[in-house]
C-alpha cells in the first residue's frame, strides 16, 4: 500500500510546469576530404593578351556566331490597335513570310565549325571524359571556383594542356553571340583552329597533380603529335597499342616504383551539421484564385 502511494506521488506533475521533452539528436554527416588543394595557374601579362588576341582574330576571321531573335513581351492590345490590325489585314502575309525567313537564320552560322569546339563547363567535361580535347581554356571569373576546379584533375589525366585565362568570357562570349563562356575547349578534329591552338599551347603552364607525376613531357608531346598528325584511325590505334605495350614492359622491368618523392598526406575527416542554426524556411504564400 505504501509503495503504490509513493509511485503516485512521483508521477504527479506539479502545476505550472511542463513535461520535459527528450532532446533531439543532432544529425552529423561524416565525409572524407581531399588533402590536396588544386588551384589553377592564372595566365597573366603578355601571355594573356596574346591568347585573347589570337582567339579574337581567329573567331572574327571564321565568323562563327550564334544568332538569336530577341524575345518581345506580349502586350494587351487596345481597341484602336485591334481595329488597325483588322484594317491592315492585307499586309499580314508578307510580314509572316519575313518572320519565317528570319527564324530560319537563327542559330549557329556554321554547325560544322561549332562541332569543333566544346563551349561551357558541362560540354567541356564530357569532351575531356571522352579524351576529345587538344586544349582547354577556363575563365577566371567563374564563381564559385568549385565550378571549374574538377577540370584540373580531369585534364591532367588526359594529358590535355589547360589553363586559366582572365577576361576570357568578356572577350570570347560577345564574339560567339553568347552571354558567358566560362570554359572553351578545342577538339582534336578542329582544323579551323589548328594554328591558334599550336600558338597558344606553349603559353600554357603545366598542371601539378601529385598522382600524375609519372607522366613525362615526352609522352605528352608524343600523344599530342599523334592526335594532331594526319594519321588514319587504324594507324592511331596501332600507335596507341604499341605505347601501352611499352608502358607495360617498363612496369615489368622496374618491379619496385621509386617512392622517394612521394609524400603521404593524411585524409581530412569533415563533420557536417546540416542547418546548424536551425533556420526555418518561410512558408510559401498560396496564390488566391481570383473569382470570375
Amino acid at each position: 500500500g505504501g509503495k503504490t502511494q509513493r509511485n503516485l506521488r512521483m508521477s504527479v506533475i506539479p502545476q505550472g510546469t511542463t513535461a520535459l521533452r527528450k532532446a533531439k539528436k543532432i544529425t552529423v554527416k561524416t565525409s572524407l576530404g581531399n588533402p590536396f588543394v588544386f588551384q589553377w595557374k592564372t595566365i597573366d601579362g603578355e601571355d594573356m593578351h596574346f591568347i585573347l588576341q589570337t582567339l579574337e582574330e581567329r573567331i572574327k576571321h571564321i565568323g562563327l556566331k550564334k544568332i538569336e531573335t530577341p524575345r518581345k513581351k506580349k502586350r494587351s492590345l487596345t481597341k484602336k490597335q485591334m481595329e488597325r490590325k483588322r484594317d491592315a489585314s492585307t499586309n499580314e502575309l508578307p510580314k509572316e513570310e519575313e518572320t519565317e525567313g528570319h527564324r530560319q537564320k537563327t542559330g549557329w552560322t556554321d554547325i560544322s565549325i561549332r562541332r569543333q569546339l566544346a563551349i561551357g563547363v558541362n560540354e567541356v567535361t564530357k569532351a575531356l571524359e571522352k579524351n576529345e580535347l587538344l586544349l582547354l581554356l577556363v575563365c577566371k571569373s567563374a564563381k564559385p571556383a568549385m565550378i571549374t576546379s574538377h577540370l584540373i584533375q580531369l585534364s591532367a589525366s588526359r594529358a590535355t594542356p589547360a589553363g586559366q585565362v582572365p577576361r576570357l568570357s568578356e572577350t570570347v562570349a560577345p564574339l560567339l553571340g553568347l552571354t558567358s563562356t566560362l570554359a572553351l575547349g578545342f577538339k582534336k578534329q578542329s582544323d579551323k583552329f589548328t594554328e591558334a591552338v599550336e600558338a597558344i599551347i606553349p603559353k600554357i603552364p603545366a598542371l601539378k597533380v601529385p598522382w600524375f607525376q609519372h607522366r613525362t613531357e615526352e609522352s605528352v608531346a608524343h600523344a599530342h603529335a599523334d592526335s594532331s598528325g594526319s594519321q588514319e584511325p587504324e594507324q592511331l590505334a596501332e600507335a596507341l597499342g604499341d605505347e601501352l605495350a611499352s608502358q607495360k614492359r617498363k612496369r615489368r622491368e622496374s618491379n619496385q616504383l621509386d617512392l622517394s618523392n612521394v609524400i603521404l598526406q593524411p585524409l581530412k575527416i569533415k563533420k557536417v551539421v546540416p542547418n546548424p542554426n536551425k533556420i526555418k524556411k518561410p512558408p510559401r504564400k498560396k496564390k488566391k484564385a481570383f473569382s470570375a
